[in-house]
């Protein structure tokens, strides 16, 4: 009994426990009444996106200019630690982590089928279906995986990470960074336990969701592999393995678990890769990527403040989900900064920043550059017409479609099966991590959460998720998620100005860097 005590006093209840009793309350009267609620939610939602679309627009790309500012200028000298210690992984392995925290499975679905949803509904003047519709849609699908989304996720991470590895302080949460700015009564008060929870309803929330939605990308590949239907015992048997599989992971640890898995996938996704190069449509989609990356390059600026105000009767799919996306980038940016800071001790504030915009978009756009390629090949050469399936159906339900078009399409869908499987394990076994490490009152400048902390968050995400899809709550919940990314915003650039005191104060540019700068 003694041991369950200790172990329970290393949890630190007054935010997690609330946190908890919030998202149920809200998902038992949203779910009972699912229909009515989401459509309640969604025309919220719609309308603070339509109202303030523009804002997201603007929030995306000042993070930006401040992420660079922050790279290049004397504050990307300085240290996230100890500047005679070496940091804690390799760059490729800091890299790896990046990606799968960054991308996760969803790049696997936008890859493949986000070109599909431009090209029957693209910008104005441009005709829908026609070869440079799908052009715009496969530029746009590397575009929504760029600086814009990895600014968003990394521009509060230099304050959490300068907090714990610099300053030591034994809390890696949000209200321990802005005591800066607002001080000991505020974080120590109500003030900061309600910050605190704001991002731990948020999170839990979304990895609940993710948990729950994110199953269709695997069972529906899997189905077709089978040749069978999806149905809800092979949605709860890939539910219930993956969710073995994220525990076993987020129970060893980083080191054993999350980076050996990152490194493995991305090795796992680069022979993908080159299979269907050499067994599919290689020179095609070798020459579509390379238009592709001219497109978006050319375009950059275009997509970067895309509103299309002149367009009154006519509004492209680009426009709405551009606003959609940063939306939700927002929600999750809190989560992304939370790990970056946790595994980026002995890396330079440059580095952290430059490293998450470059790596995972160097990877999104090849990702999107391959498996889009796919697709667009098939409905140019007419072997089959995804532009149609996307019109009439769910886009997870297409992808199996489209690589079964593939020569040894059997090999192909197993390994992608794996890989998203991997993505899917990587993103809530770092999501499970974060919150443990957040959650925890263990000192997190000298070790990580305790293996009992890490499997309990585990078992609350799974119950959430299982909970929510018995009585339909998750959808409703989804909507929810995004919305609160709207203080979320308020709290990164809050994060920023902190981060810019906290090394002006201590002169961190002078005192706390290498010596060869």
């Amino acid at each position: 009994m003694n041991g369950k005590e200790n172990r329970w006093k290393l949890v630190e209840k007054r935010i997690l426990i609330p946190s908890v009793i919030i998202i149920i309350l809200i998902s038992i009267p949203f779910g009972l009444y699912e229909s009515e609620s989401l459509e309640l939610l969604n025309s919220i939602f719609d309308a603070i996106v339509t109202n303030f679309g523009w804002g997201y627009i603007w929030y995306a790309n000042i993070l930006v200019f401040i992420g660079l500012y922050l790279a290049f200028s004397k504050y990307g000298k300085v240290v996230l630690g100890d500047p005679a210690e070496k940091p804690d992984f390799t760059l490729f392995q800091y890299s790896a982590l990046l990606i799968a925290m960054g991308l996760g499975s969803t790049i696997m679905r936008t890859g493949m089928i986000q070109w599909a949803d431009i090209a029957n509904n693209p910008p104005v003047g441009i005709e829908a279906g026609s070869p440079e519709s799908m052009l715009w849609g496969n530029s746009y699908g590397m575009f929504i995986w760029s600086l814009q989304t990895f600014s968003v996720f990394v521009m509060a991470a230099p304050a959490i990470a300068y907090i714990v590895h610099v300053k030591k302080r034994p809390m890696m949460r949000i209200s321990e960074a802005t005591r800066i700015l607002f001080g000991d009564k505020f974080t120590d008060g109500l003030g900061g336990t309600l910050l605190d929870i704001l991002f731990l309803v948020s999170i839990l929330s979304g990895a609940a969701v993710t948990l729950g939605l994110g199953t269709p990308i695997i069972t529906t590949n899997l189905a077709a592999l089978l040749d069978t239907e999806v149905t809800f015992t092979m949605t709860m048997i890939v539910t219930i393995i993956w969710v073995f599989l994220f525990s076993i992971s987020a129970y060893v640890g980083i080191e054993k678990g999350i980076k050996r898995l990152s490194i493995a996938n991305i090795y796992l996704a680069a022979a993908l890769a080159l299979f269907i190069l050499i067994v599919g449509p290689g020179i095609f989609i070798m020459d579509f990527f390379t238009e592709t990356v001219g497109h978006v390059l050319r375009n950059y600026l275009t997509f970067s403040f895309f509103t299309e105000a002149t367009a009154i009767e006519q509004t492209s799919f680009i426009k709405n989900h551009l606003v959609f996306w940063f939306a939700y980038n927002a929600t999750w940016a809190m989560l992304h900064s939370v790990f970056a800071a946790r595994i980026s001790r002995g890396r330079t504030v440059k580095e952290m920043i430059l490293t998450y915009m470059v790596a995972p978009t160097a990877l999104s756009w090849v990702a999107t550059g391959i498996l889009g390629g796919i697709g667009v090949h098939g409905q140019l050469t007419g072997n089959i017409d995804v532009l149609s399936l996307a019109d009439e159906n769910d886009p997870t339900s297409i992808i199996p479609v489209i690589l079964e078009t593939l020569p040894l399409s059997t090999i192909i869908m197993v390994l992608f099966i794996i890989i998203a499987t991997i993505f899917l394990i990587t993103t809530l076994d770092s999501t499970t991590f974060t919150i443990a490490a957040y959650t925890s009152k263990e000192n997190m400048s000298k070790q990580d959460p305790s293996k009992f902390v890490r499997i309990l968050v585990a078992v609350i995400i799974t119950a959430l998720a299982l909970v929510l899809m018995q009585i339909g709550g998750l959808a409703p919940l989804e909507v929810i998620s995004g919305m609160m990314g709207i203080p979320i915003i308020a709290i990164q650039f809050i994060l920023v100005y902190a981060a810019i005191r906290m090394m002006d104060r201590d002169k961190a540019w002078k005192y706390n860097i290498r010596k060869d700068d």
